[in-house]
């Protein structure tokens, strides 16, 4: 894939070096001079220009871009560059970091982000992920507010310790999408039994996100 990303930050850098390593194309995009520190990741492409700027993001080549990555640390620029590469170069996946979480509320469909990623709430759920059992942790959202992925750690006492994965009524809008055990990470399928222990991540609508829990706690 060709990825541009905008806000070439510690943060941009690190998700550059990333994607360069799995084989993808990355241009780096960044107005302030001193974020041009080629010699960090000399694989990337790299463009000192405002990416608020249309001009710039012709340059940029957006049009042919697959993933636009709104890196930067003001939630502002990362909803203006959001709405630009959706709206006026339709790039199929637009992905926003949010800086402060009182603006999470902006970032969704209308301003063209399809994912939208909160350091704060992703830190503070892998806080919560690491001392709690028996409780849904959000871990992300996904497409507009749509779903959520969630996690839970399975109590020795819950109910569907022993049930094949296939054989629990799971809510409507959720899924099962792995299994974290010993280290190792599971595709369920329907015959796999849960076990207690097992870390449980589903993709679930936020409607059914209590029902989810009650499914799971111990009664």
């Amino acid at each position: 894939m060709r990825v541009t990303i905008a806000g070439a930050g510690a943060v941009g850098r690190s998700i550059a070096a990333e994607l360069l390593e799995n084989g993808h194309e990355v241009l780096l995009v960044d107005a302030d001079p001193r974020a041009i520190k080629i010699d960090s990741v000399p694989q990337a492409e790299w463009l000192l220009a405002d990416a608020c700027e249309i001009s710039s993001l012709d340059e940029a080549g957006l049009n042919a871009c697959h993933v636009v990555i709104a890196a930067t640390g003001d939630d502002k620029v990362n909803l203006v560059v959001s709405l630009l590469a959706k709206t006026e170069y339709g790039v199929p996946r637009v992905v926003a970091r949010i800086n402060h979480p009182k603006n999470e509320w902006l970032f969704n469909e209308s301003w063209g982000v399809d994912v939208a990623v909160s350091t704060p709430r992703l830190l503070s759920a892998l806080v919560e992920e690491a001392v709690s059992v028996g409780d849904l942790v959000r871990l992300m959202t996904f497409r507009q507010g749509q779903a959520n992925l969630v996690e839970l750690t399975l109590p020795e006492d819950a109910p569907v310790v022993g049930q094949r994965a296939g054989s629990v009524p799971w809510p409507q809008d959720s899924a099962l999408v792995a299994i974290l055990r010993e280290g190792r990470v599971l595709v369920p399928s329907d015959d796999d039994p849960l076990e207690a222990g097992d870390e449980l991540l589903f993709v679930a609508s936020q409607e059914v996100e209590g029902e989810l829990a009650q499914l799971l706690s111990p009664h």
